[in-house]
């Protein structure tokens, strides 16, 4: 009982993600043995939900605010691409981080603009911007990237007296944003993936050092601001509100416009970081990485306690989930399960978790 009031003053109900991952852990201890408990193990399971993690805790915030995105696996391809591009042209990591996050924050401009309804200023920005990023492209993807998002940037701002009015739904924009992001990062590279020398900060970032991987050290800093923005920032109260209920967030004076386009822009950020690590993981971009991230991600944040009708969710809870599901995975791997089973499986505990859902909505 004190576990579960501890839990839910973070926003986690009860403790029931935390029991689901020991038992869990505990099957798959049984079945696999030292297989499966070993501390090499332990360290792979960690560093594979920090990528998951770090993306699911973007989604918690769009699925707080009453939305939903499709296309985080398909934006972590996409942004490791263009990291990695910029590796290849020898900036070295920080920049290419920076590249990196940079594009997956843009990616989710763009689904928070279109879900606002900013067709037109979307079309003008993304011209003005697309014609910059053309016509400097010899001068390097980094400098590119950059001179096209500071023109757009301006364009949006100058037009922001053009009315918003056609509003498009969340799943259908990030439900075609999966394809055309996939094909995009496809294109980058050919059809192939981006190979770069190697570094020494990217390699560390995903190397088993010390206690915990830097990977795991950066989802818990992501997780731990998340958290607090979530809960304790005028912001993420902002963010409750519009998921709970647009109407009585209208009448209490949020812009519900802006705060859409920030939470989007923010998740995608996580998924950018995400891509950073993908990318130390891989030590390459791969257009086809990412496959199934997108409902590794939802289905973390609806175990951890996310309603998919918006106003609940918890990024502590959120964490718990995405270690299930990396579990589960691993677990299955150890186990010596094929891997079509592993995919049934994993489609049972996303339906599994939908009803979950539902099921405490009703309550």
């Amino acid at each position: 009982m004190k576990l579960a009031a501890r839990l839910s003053k973070t926003g986690v109900r009860g403790a029931g993600p935390l029991l689901g991952l020991l038992v869990t852990w505990g099957l798959f201890a049984i079945l696999a043995g030292g297989n499966f408990t070993s501390w090499s193990n332990q360290e792979l399971m960690l560093l594979q939900t920090a990528v998951v993690g770090t993306a699911a805790v973007g989604a918690t915030w769009i699925i707080v605010s009453g939305g939903i995105d499709l296309s985080v696996g398909a934006n972590i391809a996409l942004s490791a691409m263009v990291g990695s591009m910029v590796m290849q042209e020898g900036h070295g990591f920080w920049l290419a981080a920076l590249a990196t996050v940079l594009s997956g924050c843009l990616v989710g401009w763009l689904i928070g603009a279109l879900v606002i309804g900013a067709l037109l200023r979307v079309l003008l920005t993304a011209a003005a911007g697309g014609l910059v990023v053309w016509g400097t492209v010899g001068m390097g993807s980094l400098w590119s990237l950059l001179l096209g998002t500071g023109v757009g940037a301006a364009v949006w701002l100058a037009t922001a007296r053009i009315r918003q009015a056609l509003p498009l739904s969340p799943f259908i924009v990030t439900l075609g944003l999966w394809g055309a992001l996939r094909g995009i990062a496809k294109g980058l590279g050919d059809n192939q993936p981006i190979y770069f020398e190697s570094d020494e900060t990217l390699n560390a970032l995903m190397e088993p050092e010390g206690l915990l991987p830097p990977g795991v050290w950066v989802l818990l800093i992501v997780a731990i601001v998340a958290s607090l923005l979530l809960r304790r920032s005028v912001f993420g109260r902002h963010v409750v509100a519009l998921g709970s209920s647009r109407e009585t967030a209208r009448l209490c004076g949020i812009n519900l416009p802006k705060t859409e386009l920030r939470v989007y822009v923010l998740g995608c950020a996580c998924a950018g970081i995400a891509a950073v690590m993908q990318m130390s993981y891989l030590q390459m971009g791969d257009p086809t990485t990412g496959q199934g991230f997108e409902l590794k991600a939802i289905a973390a944040a609806v175990i951890g306690g996310a309603s998919l009708a918006g106003g609940e969710g918890a990024i502590v809870g959120t964490l718990l989930g995405a270690l299930i599901m990396t579990v589960v995975d691993n677990g299955c791997t150890k186990v010596g399960l094929e891997n079509w089973v592993q995919e049934v499986v994993t489609g049972v505990i996303i339906v599994a978790a939908v009803a979950l859902d539902r099921w405490r909505q009703s309550k």
